[in-house]
């Protein structure tokens, strides 16, 4: 049973940093594509960034230069760094598995990240 649970969330001043995990388990990791999602009140949900099985990244234009995605395949954990924090960036993060049908699926339960003007 595939398995992701995230963590890193919370309360932080605009301009702030934080750091989410996401650890997996249920799967063979380093063989799928990973991705961050966020869904703010109201909004729908979107891709923040995702990483290739070989370390190929996207990001949302929205995050550019401020947000970086990585992953470590020994630990099953994807990472995204948040840097230069805006009120804006306030959502619930999920992480996600991308099947070889592009879709993404197994998401995890969400961390929350507030950010203060």
């Amino acid at each position: 049973q595939v398995q992701l649970v995230e963590s890193g969330g919370g309360l932080v001043q605009a301009g702030g940093s934080l750091r989410l995990s996401c650890a997996a388990s249920g799967l063979i990791f380093r063989l799928y594509p990973m991705g961050w999602h966020r869904q703010a009140p109201g909004k729908q949900r979107e891709l923040v960034a995702d990483i290739s099985t070989g370390g190929m990244i996207n990001y949302a234009d929205s995050v550019k230069g401020r947000f970086t995605i990585s992953r470590d395949n020994a630990k099953n954990t994807v990472y995204l760094q948040m840097n230069s924090l805006k009120p804006e960036d306030t959502a619930v993060y999920y992480c996600a598995v991308r099947l070889p049908s592009g879709r993404w699926n197994y998401w995890g339960q969400g961390t929350q990240v507030t950010v203060s003007s």
